[in-house]
Formats: structure tokens, sequence, C-alpha cells
């Protein structure tokens, strides 16, 4: 059953519900079909281009051997992995950026994403670098992180609005330091390799990490879009969310903890990604804006970005492979800059 109320659909299936924005559905659609282009383009660029005749030989059977391994076995898996790391972050800050109703709460501003990069470098530093390893020790940083950040912003009962911002900045400081002091402390050599993973890189990024990032999300998104309505009443703030029936607290820590996860297994996946996770929302409301929290549209501009980073990246001449940390670090520099321009 399908209800139309202003510009909302209602899509009703036996006992579940979710309300469509006709706008932010739009705009879904052209990000799409726009992700669709930039990854064939990102299949045809490299060192060896790849003809668009010869892209479409590889889905007939018709290109050479050489052509199939270098779309299907490097450029394929790399292209889905920054789509997926780009949606896992967008929607961690979606989340994060309603619950503390600041634009600056997204977890590389307040400090998750260091956290888990802190567990990494420690995990490479501390016991060696194996891929599997240094992942789970991203994933338990940023857990770990994301309980000292909640445990010290709870006043009252209350944990959410700017006191989450700032103690989150402050914990991130923190594990900052301490991740420079490992290095400091380590052999050259895993030093190196930390320093390397830390930049955030989607080199060398193959079919095992597009599917684990497949396997996270399948399980993690439908939780988050789950969240979302209980997310959007928080927003408006805790008493009205309150007087709606929602267990604010309890609602608060679920969106958290989920958000919290997201962003690191992105993380485990690619290394510490700046200002994807904090432009990616904002954009995604001024393209569909819509009350509450846009998950979607968030998800697919943050795929978009990181794809395009890394087109750019790939093609930036400096003498060296440009990890893709560095072209985001740097766009979302720029972006905080005209945001603060245009607010203070």
């Amino acid at each position: 059953m399908t209800t139309l109320l202003s510009a909302v659909r209602v899509l009703r299936i036996g006992g579940w519900s979710l309300r469509v924005d006709d706008r932010a559905a739009r705009t879904a659609g052209v990000l799409t079909v726009v992700i669709l282009i930039m990854v064939a383009v990102s299949l045809c660029a490299g060192t060896i281009p790849v003809s668009p005749a010869d892209l479409v030989g590889t889905l007939t059977g018709d290109a050479s051997a050489s052509t199939v391994r270098s779309v299907w076995g490097r450029r394929m898996p790399r292209a889905l992995t920054a789509l997926l790391v780009g949606a896992a972050l967008a929607m961690s800050g979606a989340v994060f950026q309603s619950l503390s109703r600041n634009p600056l709460g997204s977890p590389d501003i307040i400090g998750f994403t260091t956290g888990a990069a802190t567990g990494a470098v420690a995990q490479i530093v501390l016991f060696g670098g194996g891929v599997l390893e240094t992942a789970l020790a991203a994933v338990a940083g940023g857990l770990v992180t994301a309980v000292v950040v909640y445990l010290l912003a709870r006043r009252d009962g209350v944990s959410g609005g700017i006191r989450l911002v700032l103690v989150g900045i402050g914990v991130g400081a923190t594990m900052s330091a301490l991740s420079a002091l490992l290095l400091v402390r380590a052999d050259i050599n895993d030093a190196t390799l930390a320093q390397v993973w830390s930049s955030g890189s989607l080199t060398g990024r193959g079919w095992p990490h597009a599917i684990s990032l497949i396997a996270a999300l399948a399980v993690l998104t439908p939780m988050l879009m789950a969240c979302a309505r209980s997310i959007a009443f928080i927003e408006m703030g805790d008493d009205t969310a309150q007087a709606l029936g929602v267990s604010v607290e309890r609602r608060r820590l679920q969106a958290l903890i989920l958000a919290v996860i997201a962003a690191a297994i992105a993380v485990a996946a690619a290394g510490p990604i700046a200002f994807v996770a904090f432009a990616a929302p904002q954009i995604a409301r001024r393209i569909a804006p819509a009350p509450g929290v846009q998950l979607g549209v968030s998800a697919l501009t943050g795929a978009l970005l990181l794809l395009l980073a890394d087109l750019l990246a790939a093609h930036l001449d400096i003498g060296l492979r440009t990890p893709v940390g560095l072209v985001t670090s740097l766009l979302g520099g720029m972006y905080l800059l005209s945001l603060l321009a245009r607010r203070i």
C-alpha cells in the first residue's frame, strides 16, 4: 500500500513502513546514474587506458586476458571499495551530526576515526601488521573511543549536543598523541608501514576488502535505517523526542554504536580518510533538503565523493602514489573554511 502525503510517500509492507521523500528519491536516482558513469570512467582510466569498447568486451568475453585482469582484478575492487568506504563514512557522519545537532559532529572531527586509527597503529607497531588483525584493531579502537567519549559526555543522564562534540575533540586529540607516541618509539619499518596506512589509501585494495565491506554494510545499513526515525526525533530535542515516546538515551546509544562501527570498518578497509563523513551529509542536506537524517542520499554522496577523490589522487603527478586521504583532507579543509566563512 502506498499513501501520498505532501512530498512524502509511506510504503507499507506487512507490519513494516518506510517513509520516502520524493525529492530525496529523485536525487538518489541522479546520484546513482552519476556514480555508474564515474565507475565506468575509473575502470577505463589508469596507467594503461582501457577503451569503452574494451570495457564492454570484458562483460561479453571479447576482451584480452590482460584487460580482464586489469579491470576485474584491480580496478573494479578498488572502485567498489571506494564507494563502500565513502558510503559507510557518510552514513556515520549523518548519524553523528543529527545526534549532536551540530555540523561539526562527524566521526573524523570528534575523535572516533582517530581512535580507530590509533587501534590499528598499535596493532601494527606492537604486534605486527596482519590485514585481519589490523582491521579488528581498528574496529576495537573506534569502539573503545566511543565508550570513553559517551561516558565523559554523559551528564545528568544526557550525552548529546555540543558537549558530545567538545568531549570527542578532546579525546581525539589524546588518541592522536598516543598514536604519535607509538610511531616515535616504533621500529623504523613498523613506523613506516603504520604511517603509510595512517595516510588513508585505496592502493592495493582488492576483492577481499570489497567483499568484507559488502557483508558488513549489508548488516549495518538496515539497522541504521531502522534507527532513522528515532534519530530524527532526537534531533528535534530530547524533550520533544521523549514526548513522542522515544527512549532517548537508549536510542542514542544504539545509533552511536552503529555509527561508530560503520566508521571503524571504513577505517579498517582504507585507513583514516578525513572529511568525507563531515562533508557528505551536509551536501546531501543541501541537494535534498528534508526533515530527519538522510542516510540514503548521504551514503550515495559519500560514495561519489570518495570515488572522485580517488580518481583525482590517481592522476596527481607529485612523483609518488598520492594517498586518497591527502586529497580528501585538502578538499575537506577548503570546504570547512568556506562553511566557516559563511557562518562567522
